[in-house]
């Protein structure tokens, strides 16, 4: 009887020891696929704002080519006459072929990206810069052939 008593009791250690050992994992895990969603999350974060910083980057680039082609020249060319005067202004170009290609192709692949993918920010992101660069260079390609 005494052997019997000595079993039980040993058992009833071993497991409670095991439930410890079963917590302590699960615990760990739940931490460790807190601590991955955490580093998902920041990833994406980060990879929005390099989209971001870098869209801004090209409508600075754009808006500067803007600025400097709405510039206006005016030449005054004076004749033997002194009332004669002819003035000539240059015409806008507006925005080149690759810039409008950019910036179509970034939306019509973040948009894309979107409804493709399952994780649908991240389809996005690599969706729109996927996008602005075939549209950037597709629209190069074209102001190429217009020149």
């Amino acid at each position: 009887m005494k052997n019997i008593y000595f079993i039980v009791v040993a058992l009833i250690i071993v497991s409670c020891k095991d439930q410890g050992k079963t917590e302590m994992q699960a615990k760990q895990a739940s931490v460790d696929s807190i601590k991955e969603a955490t580093a998902d999350s920041m990833n994406v974060e980060f990879e929005k704002q390099k989209v971001i910083d870098s869209m801004q980057i090209e409508m600075d680039r754009v808006q500067n080519a803007k600025i400097e082609t709405q510039k206006e020249v005016v030449i005054v060319n004076r004749q033997e006459a002194p009332n004669t005067t002819t003035t000539t202004t240059t015409k806008k170009k507006g925005w080149s072929g690759a810039a409008k290609g950019a910036v179509i192709g970034a939306g019509v692949g973040a948009a894309t990206g979107a409804i493709i993918s399952k994780k649908k920010v991240q389809g996005a992101i690599i969706g729109g810069i996927a996008g602005a660069g075939v549209g950037a260079g597709t629209g190069a390609i074209i102001d190429g052939k217009k020149e």
